[in-house]
């Protein structure tokens, strides 16, 4: 949809200059999915912290892509709830960093100070990242209930 309302695509050059946003990633030194068993509270710390730093993203996009607002606002309950259940399976859940609200508003700030074209871009990229980190959230959520039982 951004694509078409916006002709902010992916192969924009823009976009890959602009991409200095920092978005939470799952990478492999948190441990890849074959060996996920040694790796695995490592990586539900580091989804679930991602999954926290990207309620202030999904609250930007909430406030820039205003068309869609009720599904972002959707999204982002999903999100939380989520990043909540899943730091509740940590084995020390208090390891799970929630960013505070002083730096939840400094990069709020930093977001908002964007211009109108920038804006739509920084929307764009937001929403990429986050389906990529969900993706790989799944893969290791599916992986885990495979692997042991959840209550």
């Amino acid at each position: 949809q951004m694509c078409e309302k916006f002709t902010v695509c992916e192969n924009s050059m823009e976009m890959l200059l602009r991409n200095n946003l920092n978005l939470p990633r799952v990478t492999e030194e948190d441990g890849d999915f074959l060996t996920f068993l040694s790796f695995q509270d490592k990586c539900l710390r580091k989804i679930s912290s991602g999954l926290y730093t990207f309620q202030t993203y999904l609250k930007y996009v909430q406030e820039t892509f205003t068309s869609e607002n009720q599904k972002v606002e959707s999204l982002s309950y999903s999100t939380q709830h989520l990043a909540h259940t899943i730091r509740q399976m940590v084995i020390n859940p208090e390891e799970v960093i929630i960013p505070d609200a002083a730096t939840q508003e400094s990069l709020r700030t930093k977001l908002k100070s964007s211009k109108n074209w920038i804006e739509k871009i920084t929307t764009h990229l937001i929403l990429r990242d986050f389906t990529s980190f969900m993706e790989k959230t799944v893969r290791a959520v599916r992986y885990l209930k495979n692997t042991r039982s959840f209550s």
